[in-house]
């Protein structure tokens, strides 16, 4: 079956405007004459009708229209499109998580017995799955500690090597990273480079256009914004090197002896193998109903992440001077380590996820989280509320203090996701939190 992207019965909107909140309300719809409601309809159904046999010869024969909601679906089809138009790639594929976004494009991209270079800093679930998951397949991965430095990704390249990954802001410490400068490496050897740029969206930085070949994000955070649903999102650039010798199962014919994805897809075979061939048979499908949520999020996503950006440079000007505070992990400000490469890469906003410490460690954690009342304690990131976590003992507990404390993580750590709400009441609701770590050594 050549399960293909499918087409609905209208076409792409041709869509001329290049303002990133005008295309995050227009980019991707597709006028239906006759019908065309203004929001996006949600084809919550598991299949689609065949009109008659020759309807079904067709489709399987080409890819065009809808089966299967495994296969496409047209609510889903449409928010791919808008994602794929915002990060100035060619196509996007949404799946059910963030988590299977990245597991689908490292399996679709890495066999048994080659490598992933791994930035260090990354997001501890990822981590967990190139330490312990992907290695019972055989893949196995190096990891980078500084990630900018260009050297030491080059040192850890070998013949086996098929994907190097990283994240734009890092979690949970707010580092920028040198995009450029990694993908001049990767492109120097033919490898993909893939960033999960979750935390950063295409609203503050849009990797493609910094040498990137393969973005990723968790559709459940700023996306959709609401924290209501789950959905991740993969979009490539459309520049597969269609001589590469690294990827034959992307470069030569299929099992069947039908032309290869290259010869089918051109610059557009690595996404066109993560949806027919990945997504299809693993099954991470994506609901439409959370396709339509993450979809209505996306509307607003440049004012929220304008906002959340603002109230974070806010939040971590205030923490940087209070005495009960040891450090701000925040490129915004000015004495940050990565605060040059932030005014380069993000202009518009560092973003609104960051860490610090507190100098009274694990208890006094304890006690000013307890004391908030405006903050919700929860995992998770990219809400509009916003939101705290203590490192050491929640989302990182499974590394030892040496590996803690190479991640910049001491016991006082506390991770902060800046939501939406008025600054003075984030600052008062934090200066409660202070007062209650006052009050432990009163």
């Amino acid at each position: 079956m050549n399960a293909g992207r499918a087409r609905a019965r209208g076409t792409w909107h041709a869509f001329s405007m290049t303002g990133f909140a005008t295309r995050q309300l227009h980019a991707g719809e597709r006028p239906d004459p006759g019908i065309t409601p203004r929001v996006t309809p949600i084809y919550l159904t598991a299949g689609f009708v065949m009109n008659d046999f020759e309807h079904a010869v067709d489709h399987f024969s080409t890819g065009d229209g809808y089966s299967y909601t495994r296969v496409a679906n047209p609510t889903t089809e449409t928010v791919e499109q808008k994602i794929a138009d915002l990060e100035g790639g060619t196509e996007a594929l949404l799946v059910g998580s963030g988590q299977a976004a990245v597991v689908i494009t490292l399996l679709g991209l890495v066999g048994a017995g080659q490598r992933v270079i791994s930035a260090s800093q990354i997001y501890e679930g990822t981590r967990g799955l190139l330490l312990d998951n992907l290695p019972r397949l055989g893949l196995e991965t190096d990891f980078v500690d500084d990630a900018n430095d260009p050297a030491a990704w080059e040192a850890l390249i070998g013949p086996d090597t098929r994907a190097l990954f990283a994240e734009s802001i890092p979690n949970p410490r707010n580092e920028v990273l040198d995009i450029a400068a990694v993908a001049a490496v990767a492109q120097a050897h033919g490898i993909p480079l893939i960033i999960d740029s979750t935390l950063a969206t295409p609203y503050l930085v849009r990797p493609l256009e910094h040498g990137a070949d393969i973005v990723i994000h968790s559709a459940s955070k700023f996306f959709a914004g609401h924290g209501a649903v789950l959905g991740g999102v993969v979009v490539d650039n459309g520049r597969f090197d269609t001589a590469s010798t690294l990827f034959p199962h992307l470069t030569e014919p299929t099992r069947t002896g039908g032309p290869s994805f290259a010869a089918r897809a051109g610059g557009n075979a690595r996404i066109a193998y993560l949806r027919e061939v990945m997504a299809l048979r693993f099954g991470p499908t994506l609901s439409p109903f959370n396709a339509f949520l993450i979809g209505q999020g996306i509307e607003t996503l440049s004012l929220r992440v304008e906002r959340q950006s603002a109230n974070a440079l806010g939040v971590a000007e205030w923490l940087s001077r209070q005495p009960e505070v040891h450090s701000v992990d925040y490129s915004g400000l000015a004495g940050n380590p990565y605060h040059e490469l932030a005014q380069r890469y993000l202009p518009n906003g560092q973003g609104s996820v960051f860490s610090f410490t507190l100098t009274g460690g694990t208890d006094a954690a304890g006690a000013f989280i307890d004391a908030l009342q405006v903050f919700t304690h929860m995992t998770h990131l990219g809400d509009v509320r916003s939101l705290i976590l203590h490192l050491a003992t929640t989302s990182h507990n499974q590394r030892t203090p040496e590996q803690l404390d190479r991640a910049g993580i001491q016991s006082g750590s506390i991770r902060l996701s800046i939501g939406i709400e008025d600054l003075p009441d984030l600052i008062a609701d934090l200066d409660r939190g202070l007062a209650a770590v006052r009050a432990l050594t009163s």
